[in-house]
């Protein structure tokens, strides 16, 4: 249910689930949930190192968006509210 609300903040042509707004979409989702999972439980080392994962992940899709097309992933960081990332 969640998923579906937050889909429709993408653009109809970018739905495609194996876009890389889509897939970066998704891990910031994913994120949020955990960094609000781990702010109760401080203690959990392997949502930790989930998180760590998915935080890679996300970088590295970035860093490719960004290089291949600086405007849509301008686009992308401000509807998303992330900080954008040094390169380099």
């Amino acid at each position: 249910m969640i998923k579906n609300s937050l889909i429709s903040v993408i653009p109809q042509e970018e739905k495609n689930k194996g876009s890389v707004e889509f897939q970066i979409f998704s891990f910031t989702n994913k994120i949020r949930r955990l960094t609000s999972h781990l702010e109760l439980h401080r203690r959990d080392y392997l949502s930790q190192r989930g998180l760590r994962k998915i935080l890679g992940k996300r970088q590295r899709l970035l860093a490719y968006l960004s290089k291949k097309n600086r405007v849509r992933y301008k686009e992308l960081i401000s509807r998303l509210d992330i900080r954008e990332q040094k390169i380099g």
